[in-house]
Formats: structure tokens, C-alpha cells, sequence
């Protein structure tokens, strides 16, 4: 064969051969889904708030401006406060000058007044109010910035990888930003609190500032969510020109909550209205069904060398399984336990798990936690208990 008639023949076996091919496609396009809408929004997420389990994305981890959705954190770490006996809700707040002096949404707070804790908080979840949520910060910790590197510990914690605070109010700044995704975990974490609820979804109040108490601030939720989507139960608006209108958004009907979050949506109307949208499609394509309640009894288990012979265990927290609607709902648990534990057990230390399934597949687990503590038995601790079992028989 000639080279010209080698050449030739060598292209057509090429060409054959390029159109046969299947073509190849890296594992991370083959694993994108179609969403079944868009979302006039530049990123959105829809969560179950009880097992975090993503329904809806788009562009869920770019990183944009918050807004004033920055003080989910601020409203979970006071929340933590509280429960851990660092702050109360009666605590005396005086008003500093660095509190009083920031501009954007605000409650018109003097330096010098005194607030009181629950006062802050319930103008931050419904006025959105600046000045509170820096004066809030700074009785937390202290000093604003230690709040400030509290908030980003916070964020670490949660696992919020691409989050970065530098204010507690969600004014502008280049180096503030977020992504829908972490939204979505700091809001879950929020709604874990129960007493929060009666602020975020409240529709209007009022509190009195000013030294002398004599200027009544009349607040109305920013959220329209709260008044006009059935449910409606949170958490928290933002908007500045650089960020665009954001919400994170919470709603409960039967045993199911939703989370959806917007960022950069053109409007509030819209910003409200794709928020709808996206819990609406929650509720009409899943179902969640409650099977652990936080501090339920889950079994009694024998105890080996421990001043007590027997120990309780309970359920971590809360659980419910989400499914879809219409599927079997018959569940499954497996307790995941040893047949014995040796003393010392230390108060809610991690003793085991229980399983949940439903047709065989696992669809949510939770640690078991000792219920009490456990002290190892002495010499004469045990010396008792056989004594005792000879007098019984």
C-alpha cells in the first residue's frame, strides 16, 4: 500500500471510530441534577429542618453578601447564652456609643438607656434593628470583637466552610459573605431552640426606648412570610444594594419543616415570592414522620462494676424521616448497644445508636446517651452487693 493510500485509509478509520464513540462525561456532570424550576434568585436551597436533607439548589455553595440574614447567628449565640446561664432574658443592657451610632435598620436606641435582653431580641427578629444586635453582642461577650470571633467559631462548628464575619448587623463589607448552603445550617441550628419560635414568628409588637422610656417603637416582622404564608414560623429578611433582597425562610405544616433560603433575588416581592414557591414544593412532594423525641427513654441496660446495677438510656434529640409522599411509612429500628457497660459513665456520654429504616434502607440514626451518671463501685460498694445477694437468698 502506498503512503497516500495509508493516509487516507488512516483518516477514514479515525473518523469511523470518533463517531462510534460514546462520549464521556467526568462524574461530576453525570451527578447534576435537573431541579424542576428555577428560582429568580442568584443561589437558593430548600432543607428538611430535622435531618438537613437538601429537596432544591442552585449554585448553593457561590459566596455572597448576607445582609442582615448575618443575625441568625447572632440570634443563635444569644440563644446559647441564654441556655447555658451566661446571659438571661431580664439582664439589664446598657447602651453603648459603638451600638447606638450604626446606621441602617434600627430601633433608634441612646447611648446610656438600659434594654433589657429579651427587648434586643425580639426587636433584632422583627425590626432587624442594628443598633440591638451590636449592644446584644457586646453583653454576650463582652467586647464586640470578641462576639465577632465568636460568630466565625460559631460558623466553623457547624461546618459553614465558606462564611466569613467581620460585623453582627450585615452592613457591607467585602470581606462579609456567605453561601445559601451555610445559611441553611445556621438556621437549622436556630430552630433547634425552642423559646425562639415566639420571636420569629411573631407579626408586630412594640418596645419602648429612649432614656426615659417615653418613645414607643412600633415594629412589624420584616419577614412577610409570618402574615402571609400559612405555616410560616421564621427566620430572618436582609437587603443592602450590594447583597440584593435575601430571606431564609421557615415553615411547619403537620410534622414537616421546611428551610428555604434566597439570596440576591431583584425584589422583595419576588424574594417573597420564590420563597412560596419553594416550600410549596416541599410540602407537596414529602412527608415527615416523628419516631424520637430528645431525652426519650429508649432502654435500660445492665451496668458492670458501677454503683448502680442498671442505667438508662435516651435519644439524643429530636428525629423525624423524611419521605415521599405516598411511600410505605412502616419503620424499622435497630438499637445499636452493647449487651453490658462498665462503670465510670459520665452524664450523656455517647453509649450507642439506633437505626432507623423503612424497606430495609436506612433512613436516619441517633445517638444513645447515658442518662446519669455512673460512678465506678468501690471495694466496699461491691462487698455490699454480694452481702445483699446472700441476705436475699
Amino acid at each position: 500500500m502506498t503512503k497516500k493510500r495509508m493516509s487516507i485509509f488512516m483518516l477514514i478509520l479515525i473518523l469511523s471510530f470518533s463517531f462510534c464513540i460514546t462520549p464521556v462525561f467526568s462524574a461530576e456532570t453525570m451527578l447534576v441534577k435537573e431541579e424542576p424550576f428555577d428560582v429568580e434568585g442568584e443561589s437558593a436551597i430548600l432543607i428538611d429542618a430535622s435531618s438537613g436533607k437538601i429537596l432544591y439548589e442552585k449554585n448553593i455553595h457561590e459566596k455572597l453578601f448576607p445582609a442582615s440574614v448575618t443575625k441568625i447567628m447572632v440570634l443563635l449565640l444569644a440563644m446559647e447564652a441564654i441556655e447555658n446561664d451566661r446571659i438571661s432574658l431580664d439582664d439589664d443592657v446598657l447602651i453603648s456609643e459603638n451600638a447606638s451610632g450604626m446606621g441602617g435598620s434600627q430601633m433608634y436606641l441612646e447611648a446610656g438607656e438600659i434594654q433589657k435582653v429579651e427587648h434586643l431580641i425580639r426587636a433584632i427578629a422583627l425590626r432587624s434593628g442594628n443598633d440591638c444586635s451590636v449592644a446584644l453582642a457586646e453583653h454576650i461577650a463582652g467586647s464586640y470583637e470578641s462576639f465577632i470571633d465568636m460568630m466565625n467559631e460559631k460558623a466553623t462548628e457547624l461546618g459553614m466552610n465558606n462564611t466569613h464575619f467581620v460585623n453582627s448587623t450585615g452592613l457591607h463589607d467585602e470581606n462579609h459573605y456567605t453561601t445559601a448552603y451555610d445559611i441553611s445550617l445556621m438556621s437549622k441550628e436556630l430552630l433547634k431552640h425552642t423559646e425562639i419560635h415566639k420571636w420569629l414568628s411573631m407579626w408586630m409588637s412594640t418596645v419602648k426606648v429612649g432614656k426615659e422610656k417615653d418613645v414607643t417603637q412600633e415594629m412589624v416582622n420584616t419577614n412577610r412570610l409570618i402574615h402571609d404564608y400559612p405555616g410560616a414560623n421564621g427566620i430572618k429578611t436582609g437587603y443592602t444594594s450590594n447583597a440584593g433582597y435575601c430571606l431564609s425562610a421557615s415553615a411547619t405544616k403537620g410534622n414537616l419543616t421546611l428551610i428555604s433560603v434566597i439570596l440576591k433575588s431583584p425584589s422583595s416581592a419576588i424574594r417573597n415570592k420564590e420563597s412560596m414557591k419553594l416550600l410549596n414544593y416541599g410540602f407537596a412532594n414529602y412527608d415527615s414522620i416523628p419516631v424520637a423525641k430528645k431525652g426519650e427513654l429508649i432502654k435500660t441496660i445492665p451496668i458492670s462494676k458501677g454503683k448502680s446495677e442498671k442505667m438508662d438510656v435516651i435519644a439524643e434529640g429530636d428525629l423525624s424521616l423524611l419521605v415521599d409522599k405516598g411511600q410505605n411509612k412502616e419503620v424499622e429500628k435497630e438499637i445499636l448497644l452493647p449487651d453490658k457497660i462498665e462503670a465510670p459513665v459520665e452524664k450523656n456520654s455517647k453509649v450507642g445508636e439506633i437505626v432507623y429504616k423503612i424497606d430495609g434502607e436506612e433512613k436516619g440514626r441517633l445517638s444513645l446517651l447515658a442518662k446519669e451518671e455512673v460512678k465506678k463501685a468501690s471495694l466496699l460498694d461491691m462487698m455490699g452487693k454480694v452481702f445483699s445477694r446472700l441476705i436475699g437468698k
